[in-house]
């Protein structure tokens, strides 16, 4: 016979194969075989399909393609013998799977199996349906596996179960169909099937919320059953079988009240008996451990009186005298000790206020942190954190050893140590823990630097008693972990500083000082470039000198010096640059004898390759040459910052009402496209986007800038506070934000006397204030602002604002029951065909909504842009508003209609709302 003919038998290609010496003979052996399968598949060879099939098997197994002979398989499952069937199923699961479109013409062979009389082709149709079911397979043979889970042989059962497993996988909508069955078969006594409906019940309550309420409900009458006899075992004097009925009865505890009860009532006094025979117990070598007797017995039994101890007064009292012998017997010198008492700490700390026990069980603890394990270590801290809640006093006892653990070589233990010495920290012990971890900051990891850090600033945040100790910590950690330090928390010392005006001095000295002692704390040279340029002047004249301090000389151009330092060092980055030429650019009006070289040094910014410094340079340098008049008053010191706004801002309570509007771009000599109403630049990020607004008289923004009173020029009185997206070249350049500062002692009249020497003429002042009004809550999009060449003077005067369009009513446009969303509608003036609607979004629940996301669409007569939300959370009883304009191109024919969507997630769960709004006003 040809040994590669569709007649060759399974072992003899085998062994054909076995026996080649390299890869190349091997696939020349499979090669000759697959043309023989292949001639036989086409003579439509019934007597050998089924070992052709065989053979396609085992070469699929080796990695070739067998592609050719999924149809074979079909034909086999077709077939009426068992032998032919199982080839045929086995094939079908080996050689397809269900991504593969044959597998749609084995359904209706399938559901004939599944129903045939032979409960082995039964099992053969439900092995395969259970390996390669795909959705659309699930939902037609669903009812066929659901009947069979009734079947009356349990193997048939156990396969029925296990291929519903796969069809809920697939389709959970199916999940309730079988949720009866399941439950039913979770009375058999066949283990096999036991195991597989235990199984089924398990996925089915993972993809179906009826099904998990349908066997919560189940498992109390379960459990009624099991506590008489469970009570009855704890009378047990074999110890395993003791073990087993004290596991028995604490997760009966666990799922019936009913049970709870009863064992409180009945067994709690056998339980304290049991554990007090073994406590005191002699020698016993059938269950010694270490010289302790059975400790997993009373493990076991510490856990269950754990449970019944809590929230009950009695049982607690009836267990507190074996507690404590319990734990002062036990030795800890050996691990099952250790695991004995760890079981009993956590018991007393469970049940009901027992002060002296309390303090026993948190001493052992202190003591585990004394031992050289680590995982007894780690157990410790984690149950210390858990006995603050119950007594912190009796904690705080050990705060010694804590603080040591904090220095630990493992640095899981590390971690857990600095978790709960940030829990000991109170306004008492502030000052001393600080100090100690601080002083361990310098010799701590790199790894650990910054979570270490992280944890100092949060207290010193949190609990400082005074400023100057704010100030003088805050410094320390940026000396020593200034590039962990996060860019908040130096903003956070900043506001500080500015609020606090007679440690004005104190602070810049001791920056200065510590910016000398190191440059390689990115964040600290921010701190101290800041105030240099702030505060030079005082860092100088040495004015508003402490007691405290020591006396230092700092000249003119040593201060210069440091902020140059600050620009040149190669590891500056872009933040530290900028920041450091601001604080030159203020310096040089507060040191006229070192203008010039002030000068020098922003100029060596003109070619910079980077464009934000370039544009910096050649801006102020433009102040320094030709605006020598404004300047003083253009770079007056900051006002001070508003620590209540920045800690609402940083805790997220305030809304960002910052707009991010794709309007159209301005073009940028450098060629950089600049949008219209991007939002200002902030590199302290210490604006407040919810400062009230300026006074109506003018809204100029050399009024908002310079702080000086502009009220004697003539200005338009509907002129209101000024875009906070605008393009202003001056809140750009010096990155102050949209909050108006502190009036200036200067004069109007000298500024405009000063300015009148340029070539640009300020005889209309009202087109330089001629913004757009933004309305009450900040949102709307606004106009940009207009621009003011530094380069060449002032721009042309815009135009004035027209009158404002006719007046819209209000329109509720969607309402739940829990949330409602209104309309206020505006016009631009002079066209009718673009309306801007402010649109207020106002939560009706008492929950928070995150993720807070509103979409709209409109018909192709419509044109819709939306703007940001001012904030992507919605308070409880809280609202928020998002702007939009709509251009109707049927204006006057057509009126406006919208489809909305709002999604958002409420305590973790995902929301959608959906609906349309027809009623708008007829004019729009």
């Amino acid at each position: 016979m040809n040994p590669f003919s569709s007649g060759t038998r399974l072992r003899d290609m085998i062994r054909a194969i076995r026996s080649c010496k390299t890869a190349a003979e091997e696939r020349a052996v499979v090669r000759k075989e697959c043309a023989a399968i292949r001639a036989a598949i086409s003579e439509n060879d019934q007597d050998y399909r089924h070992r052709n099939l065989a053979k396609l098997m085992f070469i699929h197994m080796l990695g070739y393609p067998t592609h050719f002979g999924q149809m074979e398989c079909l034909k086999l499952i077709a077939s009426s013998g068992f032998p032919e069937k199982r080839i045929g199923y086995l094939a079908l699961m080996l050689l397809l799977d269900e991504r593969q479109e044959v597998l749609m013409l084995v359904t209706n062979s399938l559901k004939q199996d599944l129903n045939h009389s032979n409960q082995y082709i039964i099992g053969l149709a439900l092995c395969a349906l259970g390996n390669i079911c795909s959705a659309e397979m699930a939902r037609d043979l669903a009812p066929e596996v659901e009947r069979l889970l009734q079947f009356r042989d349990p193997n048939i059962r156990k396969k029925a179960a296990l291929c519903s497993i796969r069809i809920i996988k697939k389709v959970p909508d199916l999940a309730e169909n079988f949720i009866n069955p399941a439950a039913s078969l979770l009375r058999e006594k066949h283990h096999g099937v036991l195991i597989t409906a235990v199984q089924l019940c398990t996925d089915l309550c993972k993809v179906s919320s009826e099904a998990l309420e349908y066997f919560r409900e189940l498992i109390p009458d379960l459990a009624e059953n099991f506590i008489n006899p469970a009570a009855s075992l704890l009378r047990e004097k074999h110890h395993g079988v003791l073990i087993t009925a004290v596991q028995l009865c604490t997760d009966l505890c666990k799922v019936s009240s009913e049970a709870l009860e009863y064992f409180r009532e009945k067994c709690t006094e056998g339980l304290v008996k049991t554990l007090k025979d073994m406590a005191n117990s002699s020698y016993s070598p059938e269950y010694d451990v270490a010289g302790i007797t059975d400790p997993f017995l009373h493990i076991r039994l510490l856990k269950l009186l754990r449970i019944l101890g809590q929230g009950d007064p009695d049982a607690s009292d009836c267990m507190n005298d074996i507690l404590a012998q319990v734990a002062t017997k036990i030795e800890s010198n050996k691990n099952a000790g250790n695991a004995i008492l760890y079981e009993c700490v956590g018991t007393i700390m469970s049940i009901e206020d027992n002060g002296g026990l309390r303090v026993l069980a948190i001493n052992i603890l202190g003591r585990f942190l004394s031992n050289r394990d680590n995982n007894i270590r780690y157990v410790a801290l984690n149950m210390l954190m858990k006995a603050m809640t119950v007594d912190a006093q009796a904690v705080q006892r050990h705060r010694a050893t804590i603080l040591e653990c904090v220095k630990d070589s493992d640095a899981s233990i590390r971690k857990k140590a600095l978790d709960l010495v940030y829990l000991l920290v109170n306004e008492s012990n502030v000052k001393p823990l600080t100090k100690e971890l601080i002083g361990y900051l310098e010799a701590s990891d790199q790894e650990f630097k910054g979570v270490l850090t992280d944890k100092i600033c949060s207290l010193v945040e949190k609990f400082s008693p005074e400023k100057i100790w704010y100030i003088d910590q805050m410094l320390k950690v940026l000396s020593e972990a200034g590039s962990f330090v996060k860019d908040e928390v130096w903003h956070a010392l900043i506001v500080v500083i500015s609020n606090a005006s007679d440690l004005h001095g104190y602070s810049v000295r001791a920056l200065y000082r510590a910016s000398q002692t190191t440059t390689e704390q990115e964040s600290l040279v921010r701190v101290a470039v800041w105030c240099i340029g702030e505060y030079g002047d005082i860092l100088v004249n040495n004015v508003g000198m402490l007691d405290i301090e020591e006396p230092i000389t700092v000249t003119e151009s040593d201060a210069v010096d440091a902020v140059e330092v600050a620009i040149k060092r190669h590891t500056s980055d872009l933040t530290t640059k900028a920041m450091a030429l601001i604080a030159l650019l203020k310096l040089s009006s507060r040191f006229p004898s070192c203008s010039a070289r002030i000068k020098d040094i922003i100029l060596q910014n003109k070619q910079s390759f980077v464009l934000e410094l370039q544009q910096r340079s050649i801006e102020f340098n433009c102040i320094l040459q030709k605006h020598q008049n404004v300047r003083a008053a253009l770079v007056e010191r900051m006002p001070v910052l508003d620590e209540a706004t920045f800690s609402g801002r940083r805790a997220g309570s305030l809304p960002t009402s910052v707009s991010t509007s794709t309007g159209t771009a301005h073009n940028i000599p450098n060629g950089i496209a600049k949008p219209a109403a991007a939002p200002v630049a902030d590199l302290l990020d210490l604006s407040s986007d919810d400062a009230p607004a300026p006074s109506s008289s003018g809204g100029d923004f050399l009024q908002d800038l310079l702080g000086v009173d502009l009220s004697t020029a003539s200005a338009p009185p509907s002129a209101s506070q000024p875009p906070k997206g605008g393009t202003d070249v001056l809140l750009d350049l010096l990155s102050i934000g949209t909050s108006p500062p502190a009036q200036s002692s200067s004069s109007a009249s000298d500024i405009l006397s000063s300015i009148q020497d340029n070539t640009a003429s300020l005889a209309n002042l009202n087109g330089l204030t001629s913004l757009s009004p933004l309305s009450a809550n900040g949102n709307s999009p606004a106009s940009p602002a207009p621009v003011m060449d530094l380069l060449d003077g002032f721009g042309p005067s815009p135009q004035k604002n027209e009158e404002n369009g006719p007046a819209y009513p209000s329109l509720v446009a969607y309402e739940s029951s829990s949330l409602r969303m209104s309309f206020n509608f505006s016009k631009q003036p002079g066209n009718p065909q673009t309306t801007l609607i402010q649109a207020t979004f106002t939560n009706l629940s008492p929950n928070v909504y995150n993720d807070f996301l509103f979409q709209a669409a409109v018909p192709k007569f419509l044109q819709l842009h939306l703007d940001p939300a001012s904030s992507n959370t919605l308070p409880a009883n809280g609202s928020i508003s998002q702007s939009m304009k709509v251009t109707n191109s049927q204006h006057g024919k057509k009126s406006l209609v919208m489809r909305i969507r709002i999604a958002y997630k409420m305590n973790g769960k995902e929301v959608l709302e959906e609906g349309q709004v027809n009623n708008f006003p007829r004019d729009l």
